[in-house]
């Protein structure tokens, strides 16, 4: 294999990594999203007879680099605020991307394999491996899809595709169109570019399922806590729990947000009268509230939690985090030594229910997610099975200051801004360093707070209500077992066509 071929794979890996939030601007770039992965493409196509070892190593290293390059901010979490050595967790990083990279080498070394005989069989397996190798990134070992390609497509002409297949979705038909780029020299490229085009142009006609609701206002608090202070408590504890009581107190609008674990500590810990007189403030009036705050004690075991309160509740809203992360909420088998090395506040929590009851408020049913949740559109669409309760808004409340000042942020919000693409339904980010933002059921940002400041973001948002989107639907039914199948069924259809037509012919 040629040097030139390596550096080429690793480059287009890259450029992904920034296709998702360009460095500096954060912005999601769909063109070279697709670009980069047409390079890989052109690299594997099937004229140029790759043998199976090739597109199994090209594939690695496009997707170790892709992957790097996406989340190397955990650096900062493992050495900056964890105290890991900086070789150690650098190789903490590649280590999981590789690893993560392995699917995608497994599926276009198969795809390699196969060698389809004609173009269109190569765009379409090339699209279901993608699938396939996303779908198992996503799934497996509790998963961690952060990065998946559709994530640079909020902004582009495939989000129209968000409310019928998801942001898998998305990404199989990106990967369908990047191996048609590569072979645009033959006509029949160009017919299955355009075919796609008139799918996606079909697809964005179609009308809004949902309705809006009266306006609620909102202040979301950005208490923008230090990180290496937040569970400190001669720091960042007592300056917390001044701050956001304050904000609560003081809040006029119809609901008011702060961020996971603004209140860092156990119910139990706090000061005699603290927590009740919060809620005793959104007893009565107009007004209702939600709190991240740590539950739990060492009986009944410990969750990450929101805390709803409202007038005329008999006890305060409560939803537990369900899909926590590795290493920060619970350890994995096995790697007790590689945390014992990090000076984090580490711990095994409980997970919440999937598809836990909505916070009820007014004409509104609100949906909160915390810190990653909203990273897996397949949980949160369970709430939508019966659309006389499904959510009107959703509420993400997150603590993005392990990652410091980073595209993780930007990352982060283009993540939500897809979940309401898929749902039509808004998404509200109230955020200890940012970004904390509004986003409207069209998935763009109407109102952010600046970030890595101290303030209070009062916004309006319109809820919606009514109909539900046909990935709503689906997922809600059946979780991504649709896309699984899908998949499948493609590589299955492809790898017989190839055997009936023999090798492919150089072109």
């Amino acid at each position: 294999m040629r040097l030139a071929q390596v550096l080429l794979a690793v480059a287009a890996g890259l450029a992904q990594a920034a296709s998702l939030a360009w460095p500096g601007g954060g912005q999601p770039l769909w063109w070279l999203q697709l670009l980069s992965l047409a390079l890989l493409a052109w690299l594997l196509r099937p004229a140029a007879r790759p043998t199976w070892r090739r597109g199994a190593l090209l594939g690695g290293l496009f997707a170790t680099a892709w992957l790097a390059g996406t989340f190397w901010w955990l650096f900062i979490s493992m050495h900056v605020y964890g105290g890991l050595a900086a070789p150690l967790a650098a190789a903490a990083v590649l280590g999981l991307a590789a690893f993560l990279a392995s699917y995608y080498a497994v599926g276009l070394g198969l795809f390699c394999h196969l060698a389809p005989a004609s173009q269109a069989q190569a765009a379409i397996l090339f699209g279901a491996i993608w699938l396939l190798a996303e779908l198992a990134r996503g799934t497996l070992w509790t998963g961690f899809p952060w990065g998946a390609g559709g994530y640079a497509h909020v902004d582009g002409p495939l989000s129209a595709l968000a409310r019928h297949v998801g942001v898998y979705g998305i990404g199989a038909v990106a990967a369908a169109l990047a191996m048609c780029i590569a072979h645009l020299h033959r006509w029949r490229a160009w017919a299955g570019v355009v075919a796609l085009g008139a799918i996606v142009a079909v697809a964005g006609r179609q009308p809004d399922v949902s309705h809006s609701l009266p306006p609620l206002s909102l202040e979301l608090l950005q208490g923008n806590i230090p990180q290496d202070e937040k569970f400190q408590p001669g720091s960042g504890v007592p300056v917390a729990l001044k701050w956001y009581a304050q904000a609560l107190r003081d809040a006029r609008a119809d609901l008011v947000v702060a961020p996971e674990t603004a209140i860092p500590l156990l119910p139990q810990q706090l000061l005699p009268g603290y927590l009740e007189g919060l809620q005793q403030r959104y007893a009565h009036g107009t007004q209702a509230a939600l709190l991240g705050i740590p539950m739990g004690d060492d009986i009944e075991g410990y969750t990450n939690s929101a805390l709803g309160m409202a007038p005329g509740q008999a006890a305060p809203y409560r939803y537990d985090k369900h899909h926590l992360v590795p290493f920060g909420e619970f350890i994995p088998p096995f790697f007790k030594w590689f945390t014992a090395m990090m000076n984090i506040p580490l711990g095994d929590f409980h997970r919440g229910a999937v598809g836990q009851p909505s916070f009820a408020w007014g004409a509104q049913r609100i949906a909160p997610n915390i810190c990653y949740e909203d990273l897996f559109g397949e949980e949160l669409g369970a709430r939508f099975i019966d659309p006389a309760i499904a959510p009107t808004v959703f509420v993400n409340l997150s603590n993005i200051g392990w990652f410091g000042d980073s595209i993780a942020i930007d990352q982060h919000l283009h993540i939500s801004r897809m979940r309401a693409l898929e749902f039509e339904r808004p998404m509200v980010r109230a955020t200890n360093t940012g970004a904390t933002a509004v986003i409207d059921h069209r998935g763009v940002v109407t109102h952010q707070l600046q970030r890595h400041t101290r303030g209070v973001l009062r916004a309006e948002v319109r809820g919606r209500a009514g109909g539900v989107t046909p990935y709503a639907w689906w997922v809600s039914r059946w979780g991504l077992w649709p896309l699984w199948m899908l998949g499948i069924l493609a590589c299955l259809a492809c790898a017989a066509g190839a055997r009936r037509a023999g090798p492919a012919t150089p072109g």
